[in-house]
């Protein structure tokens, strides 16, 4: 009998070498994008954590919240040039995601996020910005208007996540991860080989019907999701959005901001009937516009989202100024 400890052991050592090797290639891969794409923005020091947002222009404030597995490049890929010549625009990596650290304990619930959200715009002393909110992002943006009506001036949701949802898009199924201590190991073994392998198929549904643009890894950001860190941050949002989401949905009618949404109608991400109808079905007065195009809508047809955001801020007036507290100190690098 001798045989089958000692295959039992072979095989064992074959897996721990096959997973050190995967532990040695994430590191590698992660330190050489972090080394590609350091911040672009500054940092504030906040109650929930250390905040990376990148500012321009001046003017009515925007605050721009990016989607799940996303970062603010999202929003600087084709979005900020065309708007900071009116506004004041600010685009922020929420906690886990682009260059905002997260500790692996740190929750990640809706609210929680919200009030990061809410932290900046009062640090940064924003009156009454309107918040745009795409895909995840719209939901954290929706939790923001529920906690907090009267310190933002209106919700811009594009493509948001808004009703909860028995299945998980096709592009994160392998972030439904419900342990912690499984979601870190993944993340730093299998993630980023799998993430690599399977990127092509992921970004063309995520940007389809729409064509990927060769650049969007370096100057979109998209290779920051590669890294471990951003595997954890977006299994993480998956499941707390899980959780919040038939709450945060049953509280929609007492909703008491304005909502304007846009969606594409060919999205393979979520479903513009299901997220955008869905909405307005509960809040009669959102309105929804409803475009040919994707899931990616800021950074495939930029001139569209940015004259409906153009529109909408010139509806919705600004009313009394937010209370605020002093700004922290700002810094240009980590």
């Amino acid at each position: 009998m001798p045989a089958l400890p000692t295959a039992f052991a072979l095989g064992a050592l074959i897996l721990v070498a096959l997973l050190g090797s995967a532990f040695v290639i994430t590191w590698l891969i992660g330190r050489g994008i972090a080394r590609r794409l350091p911040p672009r923005g500054r940092f504030l020091d906040l109650p929930q954590g250390r905040i990376h947002y990148l500012e321009a222009g001046s003017g009515r404030p925007l605050v721009f919240v990016h989607g799940l597995g996303g970062q603010l490049g999202n929003f600087a890929y084709a979005l900020l040039d065309r708007l900071s010549d009116r506004f004041r625009v600010v685009l922020i990596d929420r906690p886990g995601s682009g260059h905002s650290p997260r500790s692996w304990r740190a929750a990640a619930d809706l609210p929680g996020q919200a009030d990061t959200i809410l932290s900046v715009i009062r640090h940064l002393g924003l009156e009454r910005p309107i918040v745009v909110g795409h895909s995840l992002g719209g939901a954290v943006a929706l939790a923001l208007g529920l906690e907090h009506p009267r310190l933002i001036g209106g919700l811009a949701l594009i493509a948001p996540l808004t009703q909860p949802q028995d299945t998980v898009p096709a592009p994160f199924r392998l972030h439904a991860i419900r342990s912690s201590l499984l979601r870190m190991a993944v993340a730093w073994t299998l993630a980023t080989p799998l993430a690599i392998l399977r990127s092509r198929g992921v970004l063309d549904t995520v940007f389809g019907p729409d064509a990927v643009p060769a650049d969007f890894g370096t100057r979109g950001g998209g290779l920051l999701g590669l890294r471990p860190s951003s595997f954890y941050a977006a299994s993480t949002d998956l499941n707390a959005a899980g959780a919040d989401m038939p709450g945060l949905a049953a509280r929609y009618p007492g909703l008491a901001v304005p909502i304007s949404v846009l969606y594409g109608t060919g999205d393979r991400v979520l479903s513009s009937v299901e997220h955008g109808e869905g909405l307005k079905r509960v809040l009669p007065g959102t309105r929804l516009v409803l475009v040919p195009g994707g899931h990616m809508l800021p950074v495939t047809d930029p001139d569209r989202v940015a004259a409906w955001i153009t529109a909408i801020a010139a509806e919705m007036t600004p009313a009394e100024p937010a209370p605020h507290t002093a700004a922290p100190s700002a810094t240009g690098s980590p």
